[in-house]
């Protein structure tokens, strides 16, 4: 018997994971194979890592979309299986767009009283994707884990430490609404929809510009902040309180404020009002206090889910020049984030994300290699250091897809209307009566009729642009999703060809009048395409194999290296 507690004894703790093992992660969204390959010159720690490891291609998944590919990597599933397909879903009774991620709840029992509703229970935030995050098993044996802005993690599982990331949404509950001010005196910033109102009216703060009559500054004031801003300038992260209920309730935030032009007229942006890390409306945190430590040991830092502001650049209310100060000051942030990360550091697994390499891909993909090579410059030297302050841990690079480049939009909507798969009314709106496939998102196709999955198939990938010949789509996914998942899953997953994506109206789910639209905007390179095209990375340093067919068995893999 004795024999056989020592093998039992022996056997259990060869199972168990190492706790003193140091394992960092950093999660690059958007890095691409091949313009690592152009540049390793120009990246010398990510150089010496696949020089000292192994670097390769990394399949992503179908539709390569950050949300679906990164759910992926954190829960081991396919998206049939983890239910985020786009970054868009449809509802199936209403067949309105919602937001894929994550939803806030209202609270279920009220008690009313005059012009208020007291909540008797708290609502709360709802994350739609399913499966559990591969660090939970590590973290509940005893493995110190810390998983710093990882996508669709809002709110966070609860397991470690964790900061949420790409899906957190700012204070209004969109994921980024600015603010364009074209005038001087007071401002009423919109907040949130006060819930404690009976008729949810949208709440609002005051800012105070007064403007300099001889020079280009001004100053502004919001809540009990005051600040001065020469033409150009930019302000620090500033707090803003939304009264609910006067004196008793309110909705704390904060925004940055770009003096973009002070004379001779006025253009003010103000940034989405971000949740407060030093005092989140929203869980963004686990434990609570995680998201005010960080902010003590670096500053207010932005929250939602994506800060680089790619709307306002497409808008045209920030120029090209001032986008590219207002990311790079956004990487400069992660980088102080990391630092402090590794501050906090001790051992097990510590995983960082990196927004900034995406974000920038996307406007300056084929327009500019060279500054885009900065951005990637930026993580590089952010990996050197951690390298330097680490140089026992095991360290990996990934990525969840690469790019291409984004030349002709697809109005897939108008397509189907020209093959009889789709029916409009004379206002344009869909007839869904006589509607039998429709899509919503950027890689999302809806079949009413399951028989005619196949032939719908076949005649994608038949589809040829009529000026070049080219194949408009290259592949075609069917998409069998679990039980759980089928009411909200699309029937089919659109791969387009390089150079070719889904138009913005598609992916709202409207119809256009032409199929094809030459793209002009600043947005111009992409990853919603062909899976195939767009790999990503995985770079792993001198040690035991990592190995991983796709980004789905890759958290596993190195849930293992803990073994």
């Amino acid at each position: 018997m004795r024999r056989v507690l020592i093998f039992a004894a022996i056997f259990l703790a060869a199972c168990a994971p190492r706790s003193d093992r140091k394992v960092i992660v950093f999660g690059v969204d958007g890095m691409d194979p091949g313009f690592l390959e152009r540049h390793w010159g120009a990246l010398p720690a990510l150089d010496e890592l696949r020089r000292e490891g192994t670097f390769a291609r990394l399949a992503t998944t179908d539709p390569p979309q950050s949300p679906v590919a990164w759910s992926s990597f954190l829960t081991g599933l396919d998206p049939a299986e983890h239910g985020i397909f786009d970054f868009v879903h449809r509802d199936p009774v209403t067949q309105e767009a919602y937001l894929s991620i994550s939803r806030t709840t209202e609270p279920r029992f009220r008690l009313p009283v005059g012009p208020w509703e007291i909540p008797l229970r708290p609502g709360g935030v709802e994350l739609l994707r399913r499966g559990r995050p591969f660090w939970e098993g590590l973290a509940r044996q005893g493995v110190p884990v810390a998983i710093l802005h990882m996508p669709a993690n809002f709110p966070p599982s609860g397991a470690g430490d964790e900061l949420s990331g790409m899906g957190t949404p700012d204070l209004r509950g969109t994921q980024g609404a600015y603010t364009l001010i074209d005038h001087a005196g007071d401002v009423e910033l919109t907040g949130p929809a006060n819930t404690l109102r009976r008729d949810h009216a949208v709440s609002t703060a005051k800012l105070r510009i007064d403007m300099d009559a001889e020079h280009a500054v001004a100053r502004f004031q919001v809540g009990g902040a005051t600040v001065l801003l020469n033409e150009g300038e930019w302000s620090d992260w500033l707090p803003v309180e939304f009264p609910l209920i006067p004196y008793l309730a309110s909705a704390r935030g904060m925004i940055r404020i770009f003096a973009k032009q002070l004379h001779p007229g006025l253009q003010i942006y103000v940034t989405p009002v971000n949740l407060d890390p030093l005092d989140p409306a929203l869980p963004i945190s686990h434990p609570a206090g995680l998201s005010k430590a960080y902010a003590k040991a670096v500053g207010r830092y932005p929250t939602v889910g994506i800060p680089q502001d790619t709307t306002a650049l497409r808008n045209g209310v920030l120029t090209l020049p001032e986008f590219l100060a207002h990311t790079a000051d956004i990487l400069n942030t992660e980088r102080r984030l990391l630092s402090a990360a590794l501050d906090r550091y001790r051992g097990g697994l510590l995983f960082f994300y990196f927004s900034s390499v995406d974000q920038n891909s996307h406007i300056l993909w084929g327009r500019d290699e060279a500054k885009l090579l900065e951005y990637y410059q930026g993580v590089d030297q952010a990996i050197a250091d951690a390298r330097r302050r680490e140089p026992g841990a095991r360290v990996i690079v990934m990525s969840d897809h690469g790019f291409t480049t984004f030349r002709q939009a697809v109005n897939l909507n108008t397509w189907l209307r020209q093959e009889g798969l789709l029916a409009t009314k004379r206002e344009g709106q869909v007839d869904w009566s006589r509607t039998r496939a429709w899509a919503l998102g950027l890689n999302a196709l809806y079949v009413s009729a399951p028989g005619e999955v196949g032939e719908i198939r076949r005649r994608l990938l038949a589809w040829r642009d009529p000026e070049t010949g080219q194949a408009v789509v290259t592949a075609v996914g069917v998409v069998e999703a679990s039980a759980a998942n089928r009411a909200v899953a699309p029937a089919l997953t659109i791969g387009y060809a390089a150079g070719y994506r889904a138009s913005w109206s598609t992916g709202l789910g409207e119809v256009s009048d032409h199929v094809f639209e030459t793209n002009t905007e600043v947005w111009i390179g992409d990853h919603c395409v062909d899976p195939a095209v767009v790999p990503g990375v995985l770079i792993v340093s001198k040690g035991p194999p990592v190995t991983a067919a796709g980004i789905k068995d890759l958290g596993a893999a190195i849930a293992q290296l803990f073994h």
